[in-house]
């Protein structure tokens, strides 16, 4: 993992042929760059350092962020000795083998930081396997994931363990990174100021990705800074992180829904375009945008409904790119509309109402008789045809009888549910009047 830090290295005469990473890595915790908030004397890793109460440990957070290289200078600064393990390469052999030297040791009073990558990727019984060492303080554990760990960790070790957020890094954070290369090189790259940036750009947040473009940027032999257009056709742009099925699908779609709620046109067309260039799934987005119409706008605009349904169809009809775009007006129709969950708060108020009344019956009145018996039973008795009374409502009531009327649906004063609330108030007028 590429490793992050403020403070100049010693620069090496001869490197030979070691990554620029590896050149780079940091010697202490305060040349991290980009996670001050949990190293600083005020964050969750600064605070357990200074107290000499070091715990177990999930470090959360992207790729390329420094998770690999905070676990092992941990284990210096706590003089602990450092085994690392990837989830993906051990199983269970391999885990009995690392419990019985981290034993040995802890008998000799020697403690061991057992760093475990992609911890996420262990099944539950391999997790479970790490608790009664953890207990005994044959380990310190601290795990590595980019995976949300309250999905994929179990709730046993999560327990055991502080959840620790490493963020990605900001622009700010790989520009520094960007000068600490240069003077490990001895020289600046041969970049223009926009190249520069768009440099940056395209590691996204990734320190390690950053590290390997910089060291291809200064290979090349070339007779003037380049470009940011001359840079473009030199280096692929780092696809962005997206796993259909993972954490930044689920982050995405919500940022998504919430940017349509908010009735921001631009945000939600940022992250319907984010989730299109990770490869989402057109017909994902177009079942999407439909709920958002039924669930955040419903009857404050009706139309909303159908402007999606028509956009799905104009998918499924022309298909990528063309049918992509009918999908984003969609969304700028759906960001820009009135918005009201009134219906779908009377939805499930009254699904909750069935469950808990689920066997009263209908009022006998507005029940059918179509037999004798069940008209000598009061079937439909007293039922009053609405388009025969006045102003077309008769105001009966259609609830159970041993229930007392709820109220469900609410409109607001927003879009098409004003006028629906002046109908619904008007009922309710008329209603008070017939059973007075």
């Amino acid at each position: 993992m590429a490793d992050l830090f403020d403070t100049p290295p010693t620069t090496n005469a001869n490197p030979g042929a070691r990554p620029l990473a590896d050149r780079l890595r940091p010697r202490t915790l305060g040349e991290v760059i980009g996670q001050e908030k949990i190293l600083g004397p005020d964050g969750p890793l600064g605070a357990m350092l200074a107290a000499d109460s070091l715990s177990s440990l999930i470090l959360w957070g992207p790729p390329g962020v420094g998770k690999t290289t905070i676990a092992r200078l941990l284990a210096d600064a706590t003089e602990l000795s450092f085994v690392q393990i990837s989830a993906i390469f051990s199983g269970v052999p391999e885990l009995r083998k690392v419990f019985e030297a981290a034993k040995l040791r802890h008998a000799q009073g020697r403690g061991t930081l057992l760093f475990v990558d992609e911890i996420h990727r262990f099944n539950k019984a391999q997790q479970d396997s790490f608790l009664p060492h953890m207990e005994d303080g044959t380990i310190l554990l601290v795990g590595a994931t980019t995976e949300n760990p309250s999905f994929e960790l179990n709730a046993a070790l999560l327990s055991r363990a502080q959840v620790i957020v490493l963020e990605r890094l900001t622009l700010a954070d790989l520009e520094r990174l960007v000068q600490r290369a240069e003077q490990e090189l001895g020289r600046p790259l041969p970049l223009k100021a926009p190249a520069r940036e768009a440099l940056l750009e395209m590691a996204d947040g990734d320190g390690r990705a950053l590290l390997n473009l910089v060291e291809q940027v200064a290979a090349w032999k070339v007779d003037q800074p380049l470009t940011a257009e001359a840079l473009a056709k030199r280096l692929m742009r780092r696809a962005a992180r997206y796993d259909k099925s993972g954490d930044e699908h689920y982050n995405l779609i919500s940022a998504l829904h919430k940017s349509v709620r908010g009735s921001d046109p631009d945000a939600a067309l940022y992250w319907y375009a984010r989730m299109l260039e990770g490869g989402e799934d057109p017909r994902f987005l177009a079942r999407r945008i439909t709920r958002m119409a039924v669930e955040d706008i419903g009857l404050a605009d009706p139309q909303a409904q159908t402007v999606c349904l028509h956009a799905w169809e104009t998918y499924e009809r022309l298909g990528s790119p063309e049918g992509e775009l009918a999908l984003a007006q969609a969304v700028t129709y759906l960001a820009l509309a009135p918005k009201s969950n009134a219906g779908y708060v009377a939805y499930k108020a009254a699904r909750d109402a069935a469950r808990r009344t689920g066997s009263e019956p209908p009022p006998k009145h507005i029940l059918n008789a179509p037999t004798r018996l069940m008209q000598e039973q009061g079937f439909g008795a007293g039922y009053a045809y609405d388009h025969d009374a006045e102003d077309g409502f008769s105001g009966q009531n259609y609830f159970p009888e041993t229930m007392r009327r709820p109220v469900f649906y609410q409109p607001v004063e927003r879009g098409y549910e004003r006028e629906l609330k002046k109908r619904l108030d008007w009922f309710a007028k008329l209603r008070d009047k017939r059973n007075a």
